[in-house]
């Protein structure tokens, strides 16, 4: 991983994770506005709309910034395209973070969550100096599972029935990993 902190900008083998601009709000709508995603995540709405993604990225500058949360637009690292987003908040308090993710349904099986994820983690504990990562995925989404495996995180519990979704419960499973 190779963070840039003047540009705000992370670089891995394939990817730039990046701030998201204005610009790509068009791009979030299309990717986003996909039930399988919105069936997976806690917080995106659905349908998804132009307003809805440029209300998201208003704020993400300054809470980077203020060490709040750091939001990267997960793009290619030679053309461009933008196949994602992955996030890190910062819990000062506990000196610790959560990280999120989702990519657009047609770049699914490629690793880019893995690669992402991957520095994210590398970026909370060489940069933030954080002592613990966690996240968190819908028992129905086992794919998010094996992401979270993959960059070496535990699975610490499984609360049952903890959120509502679309009017069914659902079970959210949590991983970690510690700062060693």
């Amino acid at each position: 991983m190779g963070y840039v902190r003047e540009n705000l900008m992370i670089t891995t083998e394939r990817l730039v994770l990046r701030l998201f601009q204005t610009s790509d709000a068009e791009t979030v709508v299309k990717l986003c506005n996909n039930y399988n995603i919105y069936k997976s995540t806690m917080y995106l709405p659905y349908p998804y709309s132009l307003n809805d993604a440029l209300s998201w990225m208003e704020h993400h500058y300054d809470n980077f910034m203020q060490d709040f949360s750091y939001e990267f637009a997960i793009t290619d690292k030679e053309t461009g395209e933008l196949y994602g987003a992955i996030a890190l908040s910062n819990n000062k308090h506990f000196n610790h973070g959560e990280i999120a993710y989702w990519i657009g349904e047609e770049y699914w099986g490629k690793g880019f969550a893995t690669e992402a994820a991957q520095s994210i983690v590398q970026f909370a504990f060489e940069e933030k100096k954080l002592h613990k990562v966690f996240a968190r995925y819908f028992s129905t989404n086992p794919a998010s599972g094996k992401i979270m495996e993959k960059i070496g995180m535990k699975q610490e519990g499984i609360l049952k029935d903890h959120i509502i979704k679309d009017g069914k419960y659902e079970d959210l499973v949590y991983y970690g990993i510690i700062n060693e």
